[in-house]
């Protein structure tokens, strides 16, 4: 049905949706039911329509209408974000493989490559995105895939990802690419050839804070493994969240456009205040990759990270006096937040491993919201004049 839809916006309120309409309802029910009736000739463990197996009309539903936002052929939803990527991971790459990682990915995902899958038997390397010459040296007869993200957390880096596919393509690699920063609003992977999408659904496609969870979208093939692994791992998403994530993702477009408005602004702002040293946002000129994402993306998304001139207690000192924003972890929510990386999102690596990955602990990650701009800059004005 989706296929009949041409514009993501149409997608999103109506790809996926059973017809006729269950008694009527516009909206799809939860169904509280954690097992089902088998049908005739239901055969196999997997076959079972069972909460914990990811095949609920709730989950259903997602499924087709995230696989058609992205122009892709399947996807499958996770209970966090985390979810999506350990078992996207362990999907694609079994004892004795070799992993192709970005260097300066999520910490979350740094942290299980370095810690977690070493013990499945899965050696790895680290990338440069943006270093291409350099990636060939690092294959082996049994790398099997490659994981990079759209765009960077959180020094909002963009990795040469049209050079990324056609590599994988050449070697035979699986394509992994974290695509949570710019939602299929901004960025369709598929379109530009990748395997797997994976997202943190908690941040925008659900967009209001209030579940997490997580998605991985792609290939049917690749997809079915990892559905199938998610059923052995029980990383399943609850009914209630997936009817959160459906009822937030109906407003993603709409959302997405305003967290692209209000950064640009934002970041403008922030670039032309003197106490300010640096601004990481690729819609501004001055980003090293700004060509590339006008190239890639229809949007340059909602996230910030700048840099102070100051020292770690200056910073510190910003992300309080800020009133508008919260100072909390995660993003992509209708409320903006602030936070510095090294004590949420990369604190569970060490300072070396950060100061490696260029994240200095005064760097200043802000999640733009839906707030009015105009409000957000007067409030940021008002907090750097306090340094």
């Amino acid at each position: 049905m989706s296929s009949s839809f041409k514009n993501i916006e149409t997608k999103i309120i109506h790809a996926g949706e059973i017809h006729p309409l269950i008694e009527g309802a516009v909206n799809l029910p939860i169904f509280q039911s954690s097992t089902f009736e088998s049908s005739t000739g239901t055969k196999g463990y997997h076959a079972q329509r069972y909460m914990r197996l990811s095949n609920t009309p709730n989950h259903d539903v997602l499924h087709q209408k995230l696989a058609a936002l992205e122009n892709a052929e399947a996807a499958l939803v996770t209970g966090s974000g985390m979810a999506a990527i350990s078992t996207a991971l362990l999907a694609v790459l079994t004892a004795g493989d070799h992993l192709l990682a970005l260097g300066g990915a999520y910490g979350g995902t740094h942290a299980f490559i370095t810690h977690e899958l070493p013990d499945f038997g899965v050696s790895f390397d680290f990338i440069d995105g943006n270093n291409p010459d350099s990636w060939e040296s690092l294959l082996r007869p049994n790398t099997k895939a490659i994981l990079v993200e759209s765009v960077t957390n959180p020094l909002l880096d963009i990795p040469d990802l049209k050079t990324v596919v056609a590599f994988a393509q050449k070697h035979g690699l699986v394509s992994l690419i974290d695509n949570t920063f710019p939602s299929p609003i901004n960025f369709r992977p598929a379109e530009w050839g990748f395997d797997l999408s994976l997202h943190s659904a908690t941040k925008y496609l659900n967009g209001h804070s209030d579940i997490v969870a997580g998605a991985i979208i792609g290939r049917a093939d690749l997809v079915k493994k990892a559905h199938l692994k998610l059923n052995h791992l029980g990383g399943s998403l609850d009914t209630h969240a997936c009817y959160l994530l459906y009822r937030g993702l109906k407003t993603l477009s709409v959302r997405m456009q305003r967290h692209n408005e209000n950064a640009m602004k934002v970041a403008q702002f922030l670039a032309n205040h003197p106490a300010v040293k640096k601004v990481n946002y690729p819609g501004l000129e001055s980003h090293p990759q700004h060509q590339r994402a006008r190239e890639l993306f229809d949007g340059f998304g909602g996230m910030i990270s700048f840099e102070i001139n100051g020292d770690t207690d200056a910073a510190a000192k910003v992300v309080s006096a800020v009133q508008l924003p919260t100072s909390a972890p995660s993003l992509g929510g209708v409320e903006s937040l602030i936070t510095r990386p090294a004590t949420t999102s990369h604190s569970g690596m060490s300072p070396e491993e950060r100061a490696a990955m260029g994240i200095s602990d005064s760097l200043i990650r802000y999640s733009v919201g839906i707030e009015a701009a105009e409000d957000l800059i007067a409030d940021l004005a008002q907090a750097l004049a306090q340094i």
